[in-house]
């Protein structure tokens, strides 16, 4: 299954009753979905479900194409725009939108068209089975729990056999422990029916567990497509970069040249020089570089004579700011002496507790070139 989206969409407010002249929100996305599990991952308001709803036919863009595989769904230069009921897609909501009055079955059966009363009992039994409800089938919604209310939303939406899933944040609104069973539950049955899946999420963790693929939104525009290792460690731009968890983000440092080969290059940046991996830059070149809070080491002071020569760069001192307990690890803010910039620094609750460090105390840290990136 190969999604071609290539559109654009123009949203307009109103000022003083009449169509404002400019657009309030534009929109102008292109990318390729041929990941089984494919995420859409961005800030609320980045454009995400506008371009899911165009997909599926809610929404019509101002022109472009969406094809999925050998079927065009909408091309404006052709004049083609297939209404959501030719559309072969099963879409879910952000809010389950069941229907009250409706029991659990008669909510699934709701979107089989073309179907005996037999075969539509066969398949709403099917779906039940494939979404572990069965014994809730006669009951109504305000009496299900509220991952009970999204396995319904979700068999309703696969009842009618879609060529895909497109799944707008469906669990957003659930709890932890229930988000993470129903993620788990989501990835079985998709491979169970071999349908690809495209998931809308703005929660890191989501996007990182489920995807295949991921295609980064911001501003209504694909600011990064890759898998979620490419995206979350070699992130290509600032916002890419803080919206995947790169806390340590600093702008304006200054490239003074490259290492031996081009294995690396040189920056001025914290007061002091830092050994960074290769960037086609010239010396004199101002750029920006981060690293995770969990990239950088905590160094024992008592051992640094024990570091080989090799292994002493990006050694920096600091003083501890503050401590945050996350359970199996400590976050610290941690102001670098050199040039007073603050680094967030994530460490294991062992190491912390042997080095009998606390609020107040200088400490030691060194960032690991590997992980550090440079755009």
């Amino acid at each position: 299954m190969t999604v071609e989206v290539d559109i654009e969409k123009k949203f307009y407010g109103r000022k003083h009753g009449k169509k404002a002249e400019n657009p309030s929100f534009s929109m102008h996305c292109s990318f390729d979905a041929s990941s089984d599990f494919m995420v859409l991952f961005g800030c609320s308001g980045s454009g995400k479900t506008t371009a899911l709803r165009c997909i599926a036919g809610l929404e019509n863009p101002d022109s472009g194409s969406i094809r999925i595989n050998d079927t065009i769904y909408f091309d404006s230069k052709k004049k083609i725009n297939l209404p959501p009921q030719k559309r072969k897609i099963g879409y879910m909501f952000q809010e389950n939108a069941l229907f009250p009055h409706m029991n659990v079955r008669q909510n699934i059966e709701f979107g089989l068209k073309g179907l005996s009363s037999m075969e539509k009992k066969e398949r709403v039994n099917e779906m039940l089975d494939l979404v572990g409800i069965e014994e809730f089938e006669f009951a109504y919604p305000d009496e299900l729990s509220g991952g009970q209310k999204q396995k319904v939303a979700l068999a309703r939406a696969l009842a009618p056999d879609p060529e895909i899933l497109l799944l707008d944040e469906p669990f957003s609104s659930l709890d932890t422990v229930v988000r993470l069973k129903l993620r788990k539950e989501l990835r079985t049955i998709r491979k169970r029916l071999g349908i690809p899946v495209i998931f809308i999420t703005h929660d890191p963790v989501e996007a990182f567990t489920m995807a295949d693929g991921m295609v980064v939104f911001d501003g209504g525009r694909v600011q990064q497509m890759g898998s979620p290792e490419d995206v979350f460690y070699h992130p290509k731009s600032r916002y890419v970069a803080e919206l995947v968890g790169f806390s340590n983000l600093f702008d304006d440092a200054v490239v003074e040249g490259h290492g031996k080969e081009d294995k690396c290059t040189f920056l001025w940046s914290l007061g002091a020089e830092i050994t960074a991996p290769y960037i086609e830059r010239m010396a004199g070149d101002r750029v920006s570089w981060g690293i995770r809070p969990e990239n950088i080491e905590l160094v024992d002071r008592r051992n640094v004579h024990n570091i080989q020569k090799e292994d002493r760069k990006n050694l920096f001192d600091g003083v501890i700011m503050n401590v945050v307990n996350k359970g199996t690890s400590r976050i610290m803010s941690l102001i670098i002496k050199e040039s007073e910039d603050v680094l967030k620094v994530e460490v294991a609750n062992h190491v912390f507790d042997s080095l009998k460090i606390e609020t107040g105390d200088e400490c030691m840290v060194r960032l690991r070139t590997s992980d550090m990136i440079v755009f």
